[in-house]
């Protein structure tokens, strides 16, 4: 199930976060518009199941930073917007191979270069565990032994590189973030493995549970578009430089209340 939501309207607060740090790139040529909005409106795929990415607000609308960049990048283009929320990052990425949306934000992996092309990376944030009330697991290190089942969402980056990385604890797939948190609540899996700002609040809806104070690795979250548009990848890209320099994606982060998620160094 999708949630779509046309950007003919945006809300005051969003406007006024836009005026305030206005990113301005060249205006993109005719063949980047085109490749950028084949239909005339950009259509921005948001996953509302990592808050770092997007979330559900009050109304039940996407939110979050990819909004707010989405909608900025539609100005920049000249183009109308529209927001597309989708609860499950696999189908999200699935819909790239026939062109459902425009852009996307996902953490980078390379296993997902077959379907997208990426910018480099806007936004850093640790990835590590929760672990269960009453769990012995104090590293990074402790999770991968014999027996310990590590709970993840179908399709996150953390799923994928955890299954290529970990070499005795076994990876458990749950269809979408609330069902791997679940698997922990339930007794199911003794860790959870997602970036260190969601965990923090999960920590928060379990009491006992923990937050492993080391990393496995560092997402890092990128602009997407479906792969074979090389003119509007080059215009995205200057967007997201410019984004960064301004201090856009500085406010977004705080606008969206993100605790230990930093802008990404400029690409080199």
């Amino acid at each position: 199930m999708r949630i779509t939501r046309f950007g003919s309207i945006v809300t005051a607060v969003l406007v006024a976060l836009l005026d305030g740090c206005a990113v301005t790139p060249a205006t993109p040529t005719p063949v980047a518009r085109a490749e950028l909005a084949p239909t005339g409106v950009l259509r921005v795929a948001v996953f509302t199941g990592n808050p770092v990415i997007g979330s559900l607000d009050k109304s039940g609308q996407p939110a979050g930073t990819t909004v707010i960049l989405g909608t900025e990048l539609a100005q920049s283009a000249g183009v109308p917007v529209k927001i597309i929320g989708y609860p499950a990052i696999a189908k999200m990425v699935e819909d790239a191979k026939t062109n459902v949306w425009d852009i996307a934000v996902v953490a980078y992996d390379p296993a997902r270069r077959s379907v997208l092309d990426f910018v480099p990376a806007h936004m850093i944030v640790d990835l590590t565990y929760l672990v269960a009330p009453g769990s012995s697991i104090r590293s990074v290190a402790e999770v991968d032994k014999p027996g310990v089942k590590v709970a993840a969402a179908r399709g996150a980056a953390t799923t994928l590189f955890l299954e290529r990385t970990l070499k005795q604890a076994a990876v458990v797939q749950a269809d979408n973030e609330p069902a791997a948190f679940d698997m922990v609540r339930e007794g199911k899996a003794q860790a959870l493995a997602q970036n260190r700002y969601m965990l923090l609040g999960l920590a928060e809806r379990l009491p006992g549970s923990r937050v492993i104070d080391d990393r496995f690795s560092a997402a890092e979250m990128s602009i997407v578009l479906p792969k074979g548009r090389p003119a509007a990848l080059a215009y995205v890209g200057e967007f997201v430089e410019q984004a960064k320099t301004s201090g856009t994606i500085a406010r977004a982060i705080d606008s969206a209340g993100l605790r230990g998620v930093t802008v990404a160094p400029a690409a080199k």
